[in-house]
């Protein structure tokens, strides 16, 4: 699939079945969203009612003759059916079309492939994408009537080379999800590692193009892909980051959610969202502005679900922050309903939501403050005095713990600091193994 290739966007409209989306044009912006994040040039996008579907074909004839004219009319090479096609689905539509067809699994797994940087995340670009392509090889091959012979270890005489291409593809994503289980193995190895050490880690999540990347670079000073694109951000970047109360924490920005995604891709990125399950606290980065913003949470919260960040009773099982990003760009009139909302939703659900902008960095050390409040949410106050010497101890506390008050204590011939100071229970053990190591 070239980039710049003109492309024809189609979006079914089956009746009956639930939408993605409440509103079709919404679907449609998105459809588009992904195919302009892997460089197509869009001619034309539309929805197709579908009151019956059609086994072979999806649609009926006369809605595929008019696909066909829309496809002459702007001289299209692609079209990019929104939505599961079956293989005889898809080389029955490349044959009545006479144009290269992709469904919106083929399309994001394109999306994937392009933008997934580290070894793992290629290793389940590829794990998915043969997954896929191991059901339409029936549609890859034109000679599946031909048979070749063989010495019997190539699976014998007679095998056919469709035969031969499956047994090939199930031995590549064998030695795949080897691979991959030796990688997950290597990051719970990591996980458990950042676990005795003393760091918290807060995990951002959200659909994708809600803003998590920006958010991360504003936070951080990181220099993340951060783009006005679908699925910007594959590959989990990490960075530490300081709160009140914490010395470090680290910062983890992941990959974008989005509804539909390829059952593929749940399975093949689940080590990569098991980063989340890990987090001490869950940032959910929603797009406030977006006229689906409602629908994307909905998303975004059945696979927290299906993560087990949320319990099947709807309760997390660790804290989440809800972080209403684009603020800068709702209209005057919108905003003070939307913080009436927001005080009415985290008082009815117990939840702590954040208005901020990652743009233009407004409202964001308000999420700084939230998130260490979070940390530090069982910490305790204990009184210290130490020797006014002693500046390694008193530099440790106002580095790692929220210091209420330190003022001289003591006299001339022994001089003290005295330092009223909150540490949560792991900083607290920390202080008094100082000087053990």
């Amino acid at each position: 699939m070239a980039r710049g290739a003109r492309t024809l966007v189609v979006c079914p409209d089956i009746r009956g079945r639930v939408a993605s989306t409440h509103d079709p044009a919404a679907r449609i912006e998105e459809a588009k969203g992904l195919a302009l994040a892997i460089g197509l040039d869009i001619v034309e996008a539309f929805a197709v009612p579908i009151r019956e579907v059609r086994p072979a074909s999806l649609f009926g004839e006369g809605q595929i003759e008019n696909i066909k004219v829309q496809c002459t009319l702007h001289e299209a090479d692609l079209v990019i059916v929104d939505g599961a096609l079956t293989a005889v689905q898809q080389r029955n539509l490349e044959e009545k079309l006479k144009r290269k067809v992709i469904d919106r699994t083929g399309l994001i797994l394109e999306i994937f492939g392009e933008r997934a940087a580290t070894a793992e995340g290629r290793l389940q670009v590829e794990l998915a994408h043969l997954d896929y392509q191991a059901g339409r090889l029936v549609r890859s091959w034109t000679h599946l009537e031909r048979q070749r012979g063989g010495f019997g270890f190539l699976g014998g005489p007679g095998e056919t080379q469709i035969e031969a291409d499956r047994r090939m593809i199930r031995d590549r994503m064998a030695r795949i999800r080897r691979e991959l289980e030796q990688v997950r193995r290597t990051r719970g190895l990591h996980r458990d590692r950042r676990g005795k050490a003393p760091w918290p880690v807060l995990a951002l999540v959200g659909y994708t193009n809600a803003g998590k990347s920006t958010l991360f670079n504003r936070l951080t000073g990181a220099d993340v892909m951060a783009q006005d694109l679908l699925f910007a951000t594959l590959d989990p970047t990490m960075r530490a980051i300081r709160l009140p109360g914490v010395d470090k924490a680290i910062l983890s920005d992941t990959v974008g959610f989005i509804s539909d995604l390829p059952m593929q891709l749940v399975a093949a990125f689940r080590a990569t969202l098991e980063e989340v399950t890990a987090a001490d606290v869950v940032i959910h980065v929603r797009d406030i502005a977006n006229p689906e913003t409602e629908s994307q949470k909905e998303h975004v919260l059945a696979i927290l679900t299906d993560l087990g960040v949320i319990d099947e009773s709807g309760v997390p099982t660790v804290p989440i922050v809800e972080v209403w990003n684009k603020w800068d760009l709702l209209p005057a009139d919108d905003v003070v309903d939307l913080l009436r909302a927001a005080r009415q939703q985290g008082e009815d659900e117990n939840q702590l939501i954040v208005p901020l902008s990652a743009l233009t960095g407004e409202g964001c050390d308000d999420l700084v403050e939230a998130a260490g409040r979070m940390l530090t949410g069982d910490a305790r106050e204990h009184v210290i005095a130490l020797d006014a010497a002693d500046g390694q101890r008193i530099a440790w506390l106002h580095a790692h713990g929220d210091v209420l008050e330190d003022v001289e204590a003591g006299d001339e011939a022994h001089p003290q600091r005295r330092l009223r100071v909150r540490l949560t229970p792991r900083e607290w053990g920390r202080y008094c193994r100082l000087g053990e190591d």
